[in-house]
C-alpha cells in the first residue's frame, strides 16, 4: 500500500469491525496470529515450497477479509495469483513482503 505520493505507508491499518464489540476477542486474535502466518510465509519462501506459500496465501485471502482486513485478503490474492503465473522469486518475495508489511501494521481497533 502506498500514499498520494506513492511511498508505502506506514500508517496502522484497522480492522473495520473496530468498533463491533462482538468482534473485539475475534479480531484481537487474528491479529495476534498474524505474525505466525508472515514468518510462515517466509520459512515456506526460503524452502523455495511453493504448495505451502500457496496454502498460506490462500488461507489469509480467505481469513481476513472476515476480520475485517480486506487490504490484507486483497494482497494475499495477489500473492497467490503471483505464485501461479509469476517464476521470478524476486517478485514473489516482493509480494510476500507487502504482504508482510500490511501484517505487520495490522491492528484490531
Amino acid at each position: 500500500m502506498t500514499d498520494e505520493q506513492g511511498a508505502p505507508s506506514n500508517d496502522p491499518i484497522v480492522s473495520e469491525f473496530a468498533g463491533d464489540p462482538d468482534m473485539v476477542e475475534i479480531v484481537e486474535y487474528f491479529v495476534g496470529e498474524l505474525p505466525k502466518r508472515v514468518e510462515a510465509l517466509r520459512r515456506a519462501a526460503s524452502a523455495n515450497d511453493a504448495g505451502a506459500l500457496a496454502t498460506l496465501a490462500h488461507q489469509l485471502k480467505g481469513a481476513a477479509p472476515g476480520y475485517g482486513f480486506s487490504d490484507i485478503g486483497k494482497v494475499a490474492g495477489e500473492l497467490e495469483q503471483c505464485l501461479r503465473t509469476e517464476t521470478s522469486i524476486e517478485s514473489v518475495l516482493g509480494h510476500i513482503e507487502d504482504l508482510a508489511s500490511l501484517c505487520d501494521r495490522a491492528r484490531s481497533g
